[in-house]
């Protein structure tokens, strides 16, 4: 049986103080069990303070800002005036060569090189290198096909450069020297009279079956034309024809009384006799191709007057 009590049941414990918060009890040791020893309790960041703040981390840094704020206004400045001095000289050299009547090619292909040239500057780039010119065709070697190729991608390179000028083929230094007094003479006075007759003279034969050549390609070219010497004019014809400067046309002048001329000549008139009866006459004419046409506008100086 139980004892009666005399009122309420009072704990034996003594009551904690309110104003102290209560303690957490004590950890077990991870380390071990009983009779390890004390358990140490993690630091209280409010009575032990680290030695060293932690690092900023503010993503807004004055300081970086203010230094990226200098860089763009130093690229701003650097770039206005880049501009302006290049648009004072591009302006200015461009009113010089128009007054100068430098061909526009030629400008623009100059003022594109100069403007690459500022751009690489701007950006601190080296200045580009001059590429090597090909290496010419040898007339004393044979030249291998990896040469061959080199000058291939060479040209296909320059044909696709704005800067690259070209003034006139290069075969036209070669053909120069191919060339004597009286061929330039001749070249010239094609280049300013236009076509010329030329005749050839065949036998007769009814309907032209079985009919022959008796003189072929006779001119009077080296007459008009004032060459030195007459008798190396077949030659000079062939050569010029060689070059592609010249072509033997089928077709006639413009003006068919010009070839009563050509056949009055004494040595026409003697292969018009030994073509025999009814000899049949060709009119043909001689004129300069496109390519020789361009070649006497290159080589050959303006006509006085």
């Amino acid at each position: 049986m139980t004892e009666p009590t005399d009122g309420p049941r009072r704990d034996a414990r003594p009551h904690a103080d309110p104003r102290v918060p209560p303690s957490d009890p004590p950890h077990p040791d991870p380390g071990g069990g009983p009779g390890s020893g004390a358990s140490q309790e993690p630091p209280d960041p409010l009575l032990d303070p680290p030695s060293e703040p932690p690092p900023s981390a503010d993503p807004y840094d004055l300081a970086a800002f203010a230094g990226l704020a200098r860089v763009l206004a130093y690229v701003s400045w650097r770039m206005v005036a880049w501009s302006v001095g290049t648009s004072v000289r591009t302006g200015t050299h461009v009113l010089r060569r128009t007054v100068e009547c430098d061909p526009p090619a030629r400008i623009v292909a100059d003022v594109t090189g100069d403007v690459t040239t500022l751009v690489r500057e701007l950006l601190g780039l080296p200045a580009e290198e001059p590429r090597p010119a090909p290496r010419p065709a040898s007339d004393t070697g044979p030249v291998t096909p990896e040469e061959l190729r080199a000058r291939g991608a060479e040209l296909l390179r320059r044909s696709a450069a704005l800067d690259d000028f070209d003034e006139g083929h290069p075969a036209y230094a070669r053909i120069l020297a191919d060339l004597v007094p009286d061929e330039a003479r001749m070249l010239r006075f094609l280049d300013l009279n236009g076509p010329q007759p030329m005749l050839d003279i065949r036998t007769g034969r009814p309907f032209g079956i079985g009919s022959a050549l008796v003189g072929g390609g006779l001119n009077m070219v080296a007459e008009h034309a004032g060459l030195r010497y007459h008798d190396r004019t077949s030659r000079y014809l062939t050569n010029l024809s060689r070059l592609g400067l010249i072509d033997f046309s089928p077709d006639p002048v413009d003006d068919p009384g010009r070839y009563q001329l050509v056949e009055a000549q004494p040595k026409v008139a003697e292969v018009i006799a030994e073509a025999g009866f009814a000899p049949r006459i060709v009119h043909r004419s001689i004129r300069l191709t496109d390519f020789g046409r361009d070649f006497c506008a290159t080589c050959f100086p303006e006509p006085a007057g």
